[in-house]
């Protein structure tokens, strides 16, 4: 029934992904269509390996349940394996990666599966399951750094990172590399075959979850405000940012858009995306504090506002009108601007 489950829910959720373009699990999220497909395929794929599996049950000579495991691994060697490999970084949408290391990766498992089958013997195995080991832990150093190098570019060019989070990138990987483990060490018997199906079943709940809440960030919203025609004497140059930033976003309060790009913000000012972050690295600071700085003084002027008109108000609500549509998000970036969580602070101010 385990196996049975993990299959069919694999196969859901790759029709899911495939012929549902709507966003089920996260209405107001639009995720990223390369994402869904290489998902599709690696849903696929984990459900075509429990079907070549499942009639090895009825299978009675030895040599033949051997010959169905070995195919059955080196068909996971062939699709499995490496779109479980693809889909970790296509989840970092900071730049395309290519595709060709992965099948060079494969490459020795594929080959080793085969000599197997060929001899009908399990005499390499041992090795394979060691390459398969070094192969998790290669990846571990691998995703560890482009996870990392993500979080800086997503803190250089977003203000806010709902369901960006960096940390679900490296659950994914976790996840992975720990299905990596389990089936290298084949140790056999009911309790690996329970932990197999459990770590599938997770695993395809988890992603499914993931890609649907995974924003796409290739697309950029329109701007809410009127874009006023930058004159040429007003084209961004390195001393005149400053102005421009002040003119066309401070004055304008574009930094309370939700989901404003650093993209977005420089064709709002007449520049380019390259020039606005110089500018900003020129400033010791980074898009990312800029805007939340700005937010962080707009909400301190609600509050005082709220509170000299004796006005009913929530923490939250002024969060929200600050621009965060996420108070988890604002909460954060409070204590990083202040020092001190907003609990704290305002119970200073009263006192």
């Amino acid at each position: 029934m385990l196996y049975t489950t993990a299959a069919v829910l694999s196969l859901i959720a790759s029709c899911y992904l495939l012929f549902r373009r709507a966003n089920a699990i996260a209405p107001d999220i639009t995720s990223p269509l390369r994402l869904r497909r290489w998902m599709a395929a690696f849903f696929a794929s984990m459900t075509l390996s429990h079907m070549w599996y499942l009639p090895s049950v009825f299978l009675t000579s030895d040599d033949d349940i051997l010959l169905c495991n070995h195919i059955g691994a080196l068909l996971d060697c062939m699709t499995v394996f490496p779109l479980a490999i693809i889909v970790m970084p296509f989840m970092l949408q900071d730049r395309r990666r290519p595709l060709w290391p992965v099948a060079v990766m494969m490459t020795p498992l594929v080959i080793g599966m085969a000599v197997c089958i060929v001899n009908q013997n399990d005499t390499l195995l041992p090795m394979l399951r060691i390459y398969i080991l070094l192969l998790g832990f290669g990846l571990i150093i691998y995703m560890v750094r482009e996870v990392r190098r993500y979080g800086r570019w997503l803190r250089d060019n977003y203000a806010d990172l709902e369901h960006k989070e960096v940390w679900q990138s490296f659950l994914v990987l976790a996840i992975i590399v720990l299905a990596f483990g389990i089936y290298a060490s084949g140790v056999g018997g009911l309790a690996y075959e329970y932990a197999v199906q459990m770590l599938a079943i997770v695993l395809v709940c988890y992603l499914l979850w993931r890609v649907e809440t995974l924003s796409d960030l290739s697309i950029s919203q329109p701007l809410p405000v009127d874009e006023e025609t930058v004159t040429s004497e007003e084209q961004a140059s390195y001393d005149n940012i400053g102005l421009l930033l002040q003119h066309h976003c401070i004055d304008t309060q574009l930094y309370l858009q939700h989901d404003l790009s650093v993209s977005q913000l420089a064709k709002a000012i007449g520049t380019n995306r390259s020039y606005l972050s110089q500018y900003f690295s020129r400033q010791g600071t980074t898009y990312n504090a800029y805007i939340n700085d700005l937010r962080i003084n707009h909400f301190i002027r609600l509050y005082r506002e709220a509170v000299d008109n004796q006005r009913l108000f929530t923490t939250k609500q002024l969060a929200h009108s600050s621009g965060y549509r996420s108070y988890s998000t604002f909460t954060l970036a409070f204590k990083q601007r202040m020092g001190k969580n907003v609990t704290a602070w305002i119970s200073e101010l009263a006192g």
